[in-house]
């Protein structure tokens, strides 16, 4: 909060983050539902203050397990549906639900294991940035073409692609994921990439309110928008500069965006690691950090707020 208060009117055109899920973590003090909500709803509002209006949230949930995770009382409650209303009443629009689907996770044994969460898309208006080119994926059947009608033999459709939907497969970053760090609950940059190109335009603010281990940082910085973030936990903090740094340095490994699921059927389809490098003079606007907070190996300094 002390960061968000300290921000402009209308500064950021994104923001994205995966808040805590009341689960009792390391970062977070496990609430009653009422309180988790009542606490989401001061950051949500002051979110929607900051927020461009032009601009997007992005709130990425899960579900909240009442009474824990192994309990046979236990019952979930999604928090994208107890959370929708904060949005509403203070008149965003609602533009997506996207699925995040993957393949790994905790397997339950008295319900079906869950193996998805979910973004919750708004904008303040009908006047929004939005980009479908940018994030575009291959189609089904490239070659596929009309077979009557005035563009008979013509491509049925987009030469630069397909629409990606509202259901994204997409791995979670688990123990032999590149990106993976000490963070229990991390995403994936790709992830965020599809937010990032599709919301923004270069030169834009991006901003993450629960940034953890800076993969929002990672994938606004490294399509040339700007990044801003908090972090409670000092160990991640660290960790998210030590990211930066890397990225910096030509030396941070990521997922490509482009990369299929691995499939053992078609393992020569899979593609290696991608290498992030943002050059060692990269620089943006200072907010609140000296540029002494980003040095690198060879001791000249860059910007990251």
């Amino acid at each position: 909060m002390e960061l968000l208060q300290q921000l402009p009117d209308g500064l950021v055109k994104l923001i994205v983050t995966s808040p805590p899920y009341n689960l009792g973590k390391e970062y977070e003090n496990k609430l009653s539902v009422e309180d988790y909500v009542s606490q989401q709803r001061r950051i949500i509002e002051e979110c929607i203050r900051v927020l461009h209006p032009q601009g997007s949230i992005c709130w990425q949930v899960g579900n909240f397990v009442e009474n824990g995770v192994g309990s046979k009382a236990a019952a979930i409650i999604p928090l994208d549906v107890i959370l929708y209303p904060i949005f509403m009443e203070n008149g965003l629009k609602m533009r997506n639900r996207i699925v995040w689907r993957f393949g790994h996770g905790l397997h339950a044994s008295r319900r079906f294991s869950g193996r998805y969460e979910v973004i919750i898309w708004f904008t303040r208006g009908d006047e929004y940035t939005f980009d479908l080119d940018a994030v575009r994926v291959p189609q089904k059947y490239p070659q596929k073409k009309h077979f009557k009608g005035p563009n008979k033999g013509k491509l049925s459709g987009n030469p630069l692609g397909k629409n990606p939907s509202d259901v994204w497969d997409i791995p979670n970053v688990k123990a032999n994921h590149v990106e993976k760090t000490e963070h229990p609950c991390q995403y994936p940059v790709e992830l965020i990439e599809r937010l990032v190109l599709s919301m923004t335009v270069e030169g834009d603010w991006v901003l993450d309110p629960f940034i953890g281990t800076g993969t929002t940082a990672i994938a606004a910085l490294m399509h040339g928008r700007k990044a801003i973030g908090a972090e409670i936990i000092e160990k991640y903090v660290q960790i998210s500069r030590d990211r930066v740094r890397l990225a910096l340095q030509g030396k941070l490994r990521i997922r490509p965006m482009q990369r299929p699921v691995y499939d053992p059927q078609a393992p020569q389809s899979n593609l290696p690691p991608k290498t992030i490098d943002l050059g060692e003079e990269y620089s943006q606007p200072t907010l609140f950090e000296s540029r002494d907070d980003y040095k690198s190996n060879n001791s000249r300094s860059v910007t990251i707020p």
